[in-house]
C-alpha cells in the first residue's frame, strides 16, 4: 500500500488560498480573459453579492461607478484596462452599488499575474474600505438624493465639455434622459448663436471661479428654445485638482414673460397717462378764458410735473421711487448746460408713490419762484437742496430736506399768499411734512420734514 504525499508546492498554494480567504481587505483576481477565477469573503462583502466564478467578467461589483456617481461599464473597468495594457494601477478610487441600494466607497490596487515562463496571464485586485470612506459613501448617497429629488436641473460635466452625471430636473427642464446625454458634449443644448458661452465658462471654471445667476438660453430636445438662469461651480478632486463643473439651471420663461407683459402694460399706462395730461391742457385752455398766458402756462407746467413724476414711478415699477431722480426730474426744466448752479446732496432714499409727486410738486413751485425772483434769475445765484436722515426718528423712517437760494436779487417778503406758496405749504400731509417757507433777504429756505 502506496501512501500519497502532498507536494510542497500544493500546500504553499492551500496556505496562500486560506490567508487570502481570512484577509479583512477585499481580494479577487481575473484570468487573461477577464473571468473572475477567484475572490474572498471581505470581496463578498463589499459587493453585496457573489460572482459566478468562471463567468462573471472584470469585476464583482453588482454597479461599479467613480465616486461622483458616472457609472463605469464592467469592459471600461480598470481591471479590464490593467489586463489590456499590461500597466498596474494604484490608489484607484471607486464606488460600487450593492443590490441592497447601499453605497460603497473604495481604494482599488491591481497587480498583473505571470505564468512561468513570464507570459500575462491574469491580474489580482486588492479593495480597500476604509471606515472614512464608508462616511463619505453615506454622505454621497444622502446628496445624490437630495441632487435626484430636486426641481432644478442639476448637472456635471468634465473639463472637456461631456455630461457626466443629469438629474431629473434636467430632464424635465431639457428634455434628455440621462442615458440620452451622459458621454455627450453639452454644447448640444446650446443654440449656435450662443455656442462662444462654452469656452468662456470653461474659462472661468478652470481659474476656480463661480459662475452666478448667468442669464441665457438654451434649446431642449425638440428644438424649442428655454430661458434659464444659470450657477455653475468647479468640481474639485481629492487632490483639490479641478476636473468639471457643477451646473444648476433654472427655467425663467415664466419669469421673462411676465416682465415683457409688465412692460408692455406700463408702455400703455404712460401713454394713457400722457394723453390725460394733453386733454387736461386743452379743457385748461377751454375752460379758463381769463387767465392770462402765464397762469395758464403755469397751470400746464404743474400738470407736465406730475406727469414725469407718474412717469419716473413707472419706470421704477410704480411703488417707490429714488429721491434724488425724483429731484432731477422735476428740476430738469430749469436747469441748462453752463447755467444756474443746482448743487444736491444726500442719501439714498425711495419715496412711495404719493410723497413723490407731492415733492415733485412743491420743488417745481420753488424752481419756479427762483426763476422768477430768486436764485435762478441771475448767472450768480446758486441753489443748495440737501436731506438726510433724521437723527432723533427710526432709522430710515423721516427723512429732513432744506432747499437754500443764494447769491440770487434781494428778497423780499410777499404781502400776500400767491397760489405757488399755497401749494408748496399744502402738498404734503398736515403735521410734521409741512413745508416751512423762510424769505430771508440772502435768499429763500425751504425746510420740510419727509415720513418715509
Amino acid at each position: 500500500m502506496r501512501s500519497s504525499k502532498i507536494s510542497s508546492a500544493d500546500a504553499a498554494a492551500q496556505l496562500s488560498h486560506e490567508i487570502l480567504e481570512k484577509l479583512p481587505a477585499a481580494v479577487y483576481a481575473v484570468d487573461g480573459e477577464g473571468r473572475i477565477i477567484f475572490f474572498n469573503n471581505a470581496a463578498t462583502s463589499l459587493w453585496g453579492r457573489r460572482p459566478d466564478i468562471g463567468k462573471d467578467k472584470w469585476c464583482g461589483s453588482w454597479r461599479l461607478c467613480l465616486p461622483d456617481g458616472t457609472r463605469i461599464a464592467p469592459e471600461k473597468s480598470p481591471m479590464a484596462q490593467v489586463v489590456s495594457t499590461g500597466v498596474p494601477l494604484h490608489n484607484i478610487e471607486l464606488m460600487c452599488i450593492r443590490p441592497d441600494g447601499e453605497y460603497r466607497l473604495f481604494m482599488e490596487n491591481i497587480e498583473l499575474l505571470r505564468d512561468e515562463a513570464g507570459k500575462l496571464n491574469g491580474a489580482f485586485a486588492i479593495l480597500i474600505e476604509a471606515d472614512g470612506l464608508v462616511q463619505e459613501s453615506d454622505a454621497a448617497h444622502r446628496l445624490a438624493a437630495i441632487v435626484e429629488s430636486s426641481n432644478d436641473a442639476i448637472v456635471s460635466k468634465n473639463l472637456q465639455g461631456i455630461v457626466k452625471s443629469w438629474n431629473k430636473g434636467a430632464e424635465r427642464l431639457f428634455g434628455y434622459t440621462a442615458e440620452e446625454i451622459i458621454g455627450h458634449p453639452i454644447s448640444l443644448l446650446m443654440p449656435p448663436e450662443r455656442l462662444d458661452e462654452g469656452p468662456e465658462i470653461l474659462r472661468q471654471i478652470t481659474q476656480g471661479e463661480f459662475v452666478t445667476h448667468y442669464e441665457t438660453v438654451r434649446r431642449r430636445k425638440d428644438g424649442s428654445p428655454v430661458e434659464i438662469s444659470l450657477t455653475i461651480s468647479p468640481i474639485k478632486n481629492a487632490r483639490g485638482e479641478i476636473v468639471g463643473a457643477s451646473k444648476i439651471a433654472r427655467n425663467i420663461t415664466d419669469r421673462k414673460q411676465a416682465e415683457k407683459a409688465k412692460e408692455l402694460l406700463l408702455h400703455e399706462l404712460r401713454h394713457r397717462v400722457r394723453n390725460t395730461v394733453g386733454i387736461a391742457q386743452a379743457l385748461a385752455s377751454q375752460t379758463l378764458p381769463s387767465a392770462t398766458t402765464e397762469e395758464r402756462r403755469t397751470f400746464i407746467a404743474r400738470l407736465h410735473t406730475m406727469s414725469s413724476a407718474l412717469d419716473l414711478l413707472m419706470i421704477e415699477n410704480f411703488s417707490q421711487a429714488p429721491l434724488h431722480r425724483v429731484m432731477e426730474r422735476a428740476l430738469s426744466p430749469f436747469i441748462t448746460e453752463g447755467g444756474n448752479i443746482v448743487q444736491m446732496e444726500g442719501p439714498d432714499a425711495l419715496l412711495e408713490w404719493s410723497k413723490a409727486t407731492q415733492l415733485a410738486l412743491i420743488i417745481h413751485e420753488l424752481a419756479t419762484n427762483a426763476l422768477k425772483y430768486g436764485a435762478l434769475s441771475n448767472e450768480q445765484g446758486r441753489v443748495d437742496i440737501s436731506w438726510g436722515w433724521m437723527e432723533d426718528a427710526a432709522p430710515a423712517q423721516r427723512l429732513k430736506l432744506r432747499w437754500q437760494e443764494s447769491g440770487g436779487p434781494e428778497v423780499k417778503t410777499p404781502k400776500t399768499r400767491g397760489f405757488g406758496s399755497q401749494l408748496i405749504e399744502s402738498a404734503l400731509d398736515a403735521g410734521r411734512d409741512t413745508p416751512r417757507l423762510t424769505f430771508a433777504p440772502a435768499g429763500v429756505t425751504c425746510d420740510l420734514e419727509i415720513s418715509i
